[in-house]
């Protein structure tokens, strides 16, 4: 049993809690009090504001190799998606391990235990598969282990170039011929200390309506998570309508994809309709601000959302940036640009949907929140940088969310053992491997 004071601390409700004792027993949280006016002796002291860990749900790691490398110039998500696919198709298990492990080591400093890693790049060259044809998805998993963070593996099914279009170039090794052939590949799949394995449409493009219900009922026979892309751009929404004369939510919807397990990714340009038919069934929406304007997809009506009942979480995506905080405030502050109102959603709120639902849609309900059970994740965020120097107990929650940076966080504790301590990573040189694996893929 280890015990740990911190000088305030989230646990749930509507502002910070001064002088919480948290034990963790192992892996677990045994005990919350709030209110001990000073540390028992034997407790570790947390200074600054104490969250639990945070959930990155949507990410592509090796998208991380195109920051700084894709930002300028004329073009669009399609423009952008030709240097991705240049990209793809230079990776292999071991460059791949590499990238990843520099990514979730990034993360882990900016306080994510959990990832939920997106990942259709799963064949050599040319679509054939590796002697192991989990040999990438493999690769993930050992990265976010070796990164000391939690991860779902949301192996995605992508089957066509485009609504009717055969795969071609890199695409070829994303797919496994058909929505069968996906199964019996994810099937072996064996989850691991630390992971879980999930299911993905990679969305309407990419996989036809009776493909998309083939792995809707994979992914419910087996209670784990589905996700989709959903309404990312408008052309999208465009194509659907044309081929099938419904939306990609109503498309998804047919195949039986929609349900409280499943998560609507980007969900920027959904129909009223759609905004219903997701809150009604209670899914998840993973918003991905910082990616969605890298991309210039457009701002997703988070508020119109939650109001019909979604649930909201957050992602990193592409990677443009890796900061939970900066992706949290993004969802109000971008929606304050377009609607010119202030205050749709509260600094508790954003947290809830980087910490509890973020883990919740990722197949991990047990985690983010610091209570009795929960996985032992304490990320500490130091209040006396520059950011964050003023900070009292009353506006904790709202300066952190709207001010602080991922260089703010200071410790990160993943089912009980310290990952970060001082912003330092305990195992990684996280700048070094970031370097190296991206010099290594270089053309």
């Amino acid at each position: 049993m280890t015990s740990h004071w911190c000088e305030l601390a989230w646990l749930g409700g509507e502002r910070a809690e001064w002088g919480v004792l948290v034990e963790v027993d192992d892996a677990r949280i045994a005990s919350v009090a709030s209110g001990i006016a000073r540390p028992p002796t034997d407790a570790e002291r947390l200074e600054g504001l104490t969250l639990p860990g945070l959930a990155n749900a949507h990410s592509h790691a090796f998208h991380r190799a195109l920051r700084g490398r894709a930002q300028s110039g004329a073009g669009s998500f399609w423009s952008w998606r030709e240097r991705m696919y240049d990209l793809a198709a230079r990776l292999d298990p071991d460059s791949y391990l590499a990238l990843a492990r520099g990514t979730f080591g990034e993360m882990a400093l900016a306080g994510v235990t959990a990832v939920g890693e997106f990942h259709y790049l799963h064949h050599g060259p040319g679509g054939s598969p590796y002697e192991d044809p989990n040999a990438m998805g493999r690769a993930l998993i050992e990265a976010a282990r070796r990164a000391g963070i939690r991860i779902t593996l949301l192996d995605a099914c992508y089957l066509h170039g485009g609504i009717g279009e055969p795969t071609a170039g890199a695409q070829r090794r994303f797919s496994d011929g058909s929505a069968g052939g996906w199964a019996e590949r994810v099937a072996e799949l064996d989850p691991a200390p630390g992971a879980r394995v999930g299911a993905a449409v990679h969305s309407v493009r990419a996989v036809e309506p009776e493909s998309a219900a083939v792995v809707a009922s994979f992914a419910a026979e087996r209670s784990l998570p589905l996700h989709a892309h959903v309404s990312e751009q408008r052309a999208e929404n465009e194509s659907c309508l044309a081929a099938y004369g419904a939306t990609p939510t109503g498309l998804l919807e047919r195949a039986g994809a929609v349900s409280q397990r499943f998560t609507a990714v980007h969900a920027t340009h959904p129909s009223d309709a759609d905004v219903e038919l997701l809150g009604a069934s209670g899914t998840f929406c993973c918003l991905c601000p910082t990616t969605e304007r890298d991309l210039a997809d457009g701002i997703g009506p988070a508020a119109r959302l939650a109001a019909a009942g979604a649930r909201l979480a957050l992602g990193s995506d592409s990677h443009a940036i890796i900061d939970l905080f900066e992706e949290a405030r993004a969802v109000e502050l971008d929606e304050r640009l377009e609607s010119g109102v202030r205050g749709r959603h509260a600094a508790p709120d954003l947290l809830r949907a980087a910490t509890e639902a973020g883990h919740a849609c990722l197949g991990w309900p047990e985690a983010g929140r610091i209570a009795p059970g929960a996985p032992a994740d304490l990320v500490t965020v130091g209040l006396d940088d520059v950011r964050l120097a003023g900070t009292t107990s009353a506006n904790a929650l709202e300066s952190v969310v709207f001010a602080a940076g991922a260089p703010d966080v200071r410790r990160v504790m993943v089912d009980g053992r310290v990952v970060v301590g001082d912003g330092a990573h305990v195992s990684l040189d996280v700048a070094a491997e970031l370097r190296s694996a991206i010099e290594g893929l270089e053309p």
